[in-house]
């Protein structure tokens, strides 16, 4: 499974390098197409799990004023 994200910016709040650095030290890495970032589960992931890495995000990005939108599949 993968979990994929989509990134908008305000221009009010952190750099998109800053916050491209924090989802890469949270084990997303970059894509390109209709998503920004990727997260790959190296198998199933339980929708708990999935939940707990949403979680984390909403905790990594506060403040950065950014708003993001997930998709596993």
């Amino acid at each position: 499974m993968e979990t994929y994200l989509r990134v908008s910016f305000d221009s009010e709040g952190a750099k998109p390098s800053e916050v491209a650095d924090r989802l890469v030290s949270a084990g997303f890495a970059p894509t390109h197409g209709n998503y920004d970032f990727v997260y790959d589960w190296h198998g199933s992931a339980r929708r708990e799990e999935i939940l707990e890495l949403t979680d984390q995000l909403t905790h990594r990005l506060r403040g950065y004023r950014v708003l993001f939108e997930i998709e596993t599949v």
